[in-house]
Formats: structure tokens, sequence, C-alpha cells
């Protein structure tokens, strides 16, 4: 088994500490996503096909020709994601079949990819819960509306307290979702009690707030109700111990309890996303080397930012598979 101290007396030259491959989450989407490897790969092919046989609808149409708007809506984005960053390792395995991942972690709904990598599910069990989770998330929106905005230039503690101070006031949800990287905070809740908020976090020195354009409060306590559905529907989930270290980054360290791993995804999308904690403890456990497979390079920035000495790569196009094979074979990144 090839795993990060040992890759150079394994097979892969690559002189690493440990490895993490990383799948990004909702808002990395994009028309085109997993063109490039779909054409090149025939391991990335079968995982479209098999997809688009089990949902009954064509992934490629979804994640080639469909334009952003339709693409991003809750119930395609979240399914597609899963789609082409699954496609991404099978590619990635299919070129390097010797090399395994010291962890494997995801954002938010990349920890659906990252748990079908990991063996916890197969493809096809990952894929009919993201639809579930997609088509809870989309529901709940709809009838409990909220909002969600990036903070620049706060700590998590600043934020936090700004929020609990707005709660208070307003005795509506607003509260920290995801730690993406130092001073980047992104807040969830009703949409008065994120713009109360907002106000309040420009006056304690906020460089900057971005509304998103999501659809709901994802990752608030506004999501419960989403959340106990997904528990309940994991009842009859067959969840796996992990072949590869699975890292949660709701949780900031490894699960490999099956039962845990049902209780923990269940109440997914009601809790903050740590990433920036998670890059973090998974630094601290050896890994110098981070993989983000799908699309984009979302997930490869918050990780400069977290850690500038990190040795970042991907696997999203024809291109940088070749670069991440090469550095795996004793090349250079």
């Amino acid at each position: 088994m090839v795993r990060g101290l040992y890759l150079a007396v394994s097979g892969i030259l690559s002189p690493v500490m440990a490895v993490a491959v990383v799948f990004p989450g909702q808002g990395a989407q994009r028309p085109g996503m997993g063109r490039e490897l779909y054409e090149r790969s025939p391991a990335a092919r079968k995982v479209f096909e098999i997809a688009s046989q089990f949902a009954g609808r064509s992934f490629t149409e979804l994640c080639f020709n469909t334009d952003e708007e339709t693409l991003k809506r809750t119930e395609n984005a979240q399914p597609a994601l899963l789609v082409v960053c699954y496609a991404a390792w099978e590619a990635l395995r299919e070129a390097v079949p010797e090399f395994t991942p010291d962890f494997v972690a995801g954002h938010s709904v990349g920890e659906y990819p990252a748990l079908a990598a990991s063996g916890v599910w197969t493809f096809e069990e990952s894929l009919r819960w993201v639809e579930q989770r997609a088509k809870a998330m989309h529901k709940l929106a709809y009838q409990v509306p909220g909002t969600m905005a990036a903070v620049i230039g706060l700590t998590g503690e600043q934020v936090e307290a700004v929020c609990a101070q707005v709660q208070r006031e307003t005795g509506e949800v607003v509260m920290p979702t995801n730690y993406n990287a130092p001073n980047q905070i992104v807040i969830s809740g009703t949409i008065n009690a994120v713009q109360v908020a907002a106000e309040r976090l420009k006056e304690a020195g906020a460089r900057r707030i971005v509304p998103l354009m999501v659809a709901g409060a994802f990752h608030s306590s506004l999501m419960q109700p989403a959340a106990d559905l997904m528990t309940e529907a994991y009842r009859e989930a067959n969840f796996q111990k992990p072949v590869y270290p699975f890292f949660s980054t709701i949780e900031v360290r490894v699960l490999d309890d099956p039962e845990e791993l049902r209780t923990v995804m269940g109440q997914q999308i009601a809790r903050p996303v740590r990433w920036q904690q998670s890059v973090e403890a998974m630094h601290a456990l050896g890994v110098d080397t981070f993989i983000e497979l799908g699309v984009g390079d979302v997930l490869s920035g918050l990780i400069k930012r977290i850690l500038p000495d990190a040795r970042t790569l991907r696997v999203v196009d024809s291109k940088t598979l070749d670069e991440t094979v090469a550095f795996l074979r004793g090349g250079t990144a």
C-alpha cells in the first residue's frame, strides 16, 4: 500500500510526508466541468455513465451543456459536483493505481465524494444520498428563507461574538457556518439577521461583506429539519469502515466507526464546516501535500492562505492530471 511517508520505498518517488485528497463543495460548480477528464479517461467516463443510468438523467448534459443558472440550483449542483469529483478520483487512480492517500476530506457536500473515495459508501450509494440531501435542503430553503454572507477581515471569535449579540437582539438565527481560512468566515441565518449582522461586522472592522447567492442558510440551525430527515434516512444507509482515513471537517478529526459516521453525516447540514481547523489538524498529523479533485481551485486557494508552505496539486482537467501524476511519480510541482 502506497502511503504518504512511504511513497519513496513503495514505488512512487515523491519525497512527501503525507498526502490528503480533498473535494470542493457547492459554489465550485461551473458549466463544462469534468469534460476534459471525461474525454481523456475511460474511468472518468464510466463514472458519468453509471451516474446517468442510476439517476435516470444525463450527467454529461447537466455538467457540460447546462447554463450556469440551472447548474447552480441545489438539486443540480450537489449531484453534479459528486459525479465530477468522483470522476476525477477515478481518473487519478487509473493513472496511478498504486497511489493511496493518507487522508480523504471534503468541504460540505464535498464530503460525499470523500466518503465514496474512502470506501464508506459505493459511488452509487453516495449519489443516492447526495440527491436526497439536495432535495431536502432545496425544499427547506423555500419553507424557511435564509441566506449566507462571507465576512472578510475578522477572526472567528470576533464573528462569533457579533452573531451572538445579534441573535440575542433579534431573536433570529445568525451564526458562523464556514470557517474557511484566517479572517474569512461565512455566516448563515435569516435574511434579516444576516443583514443586521453584516452592518455590525462592518462596524467591528470587517474589510468586506460578500452576500452569497444561495437559496438557504446552509450549515446553520435553520437546516435542522433537513438534518433530521437525513438522520432518519440514514437509518437504512450502509456505512462501512473507511479503507482510507476519512477526515471529518465537521468534527475536525478522523472518523472510522460506521455508527459515528452515520450520526455525524445525519446532522452535517445543520453544523458548521471547520475547514481551516481541519487543514491545520491534518498538517499537524504530517500532511504537507493536498490534492484537490473535481473542479476549480477554491480549496487550493484556502489551503495556501491557511498553510502558505503547503504543496497544493489538482486534478480538474487533462493538464492538472498530468502535473499531479508527474509529481506522484517523482517529478516536481
